[in-house]
């Protein structure tokens, strides 16, 4: 589904990533790790067309990405969770679902706001409220919600459950591990490598610009010496 090869990025004469290599494929859950400042938003935004890519190829389901206006990168089927969750404060909760929401890739089983609202059930006596009033965790369920109501093929979460309580912590996982189960395409940042063990099939680390390893869980898991060099864990 998602193929990048080569991608480089600039920030005016500052060189970010060096050559990034990593692909997903359909129903597939995938993982950017790496320390802080190491390339992985950068890839993010490259991938979305935030940041304007300097070199390489982004494939997404055959298309090519790169020099593409991020709404249009957008409308093909790529919805983001961005780091900071960045809802819309003056909105309410309902507004900020359908602020975005569409199905113009004609997905058969839609996400609704029923069906987000079955899977985030805190948000349903929320729905009134202004976005600024959320805490963080209600905040983090209301961006993942809203990206799926763009009904997305690939969903990309920055920073999945950075800041949060355990317990909200758990909740996200759980979600996502439902989302999962309906077969979407996942790429996720986040530092809680138990959970994304648990989650994901792969894992891409990421070092000063460049994937430095990937493979899968059991991998990961029995690699001890690329967690410590690279995850400090």
């Amino acid at each position: 589904m998602l193929k990048i090869q080569g991608l480089t990025t600039h920030y005016g004469t500052s060189q970010a990533l060096f050559g990034i290599d990593l692909d997903v494929e359909t129903g597939q859950v995938a993982t950017l790790l790496g320390r802080n400042g190491m390339g992985k938003t950068t890839t993010i935004n490259s991938i979305m067309g935030i940041v304007a890519a300097s070199g390489g190829s982004i494939q997404f389901d055959g298309e090519e990405l790169v020099g593409q206006a991020s709404f249009k990168t957008a409308n093909l089927g790529l919805g983001l969770v961005p780091e900071g969750r960045q809802i819309f404060p003056n909105l309410s909760v309902r507004e900020n679902l359908v602020a975005t929401a569409s199905n113009h890739l004609g997905q058969s089983d839609p996400w609704t706001i029923d069906s987000v609202l079955a899977l985030f059930p805190e948000l349903t006596e929320r729905l009134t409220l202004m976005g600024n009033l959320l805490s963080g965790g209600e905040q983090q369920m209301l961006a993942i919600a809203r990206a799926l109501m763009t009904n997305p093929k690939l969903l990309i979460l920055d920073e999945a459950t950075e800041g949060l309580a355990p317990l909200i912590r758990q909740k996200i996982w759980k979600a996502l591990a439902e989302i999962r189960a309906t077969g979407l395409s996942i790429i996720v940042v986040d530092k809680n490598l138990r959970d994304l063990l648990a989650l994901a099939d792969r894992h891409f680390i990421i070092q000063r610009g460049q994937v430095v390893w990937s493979g899968t869980s059991s991998e990961l898991t029995a690699d001890e010496a690329a967690r410590a060099k690279y995850l400090g864990i």
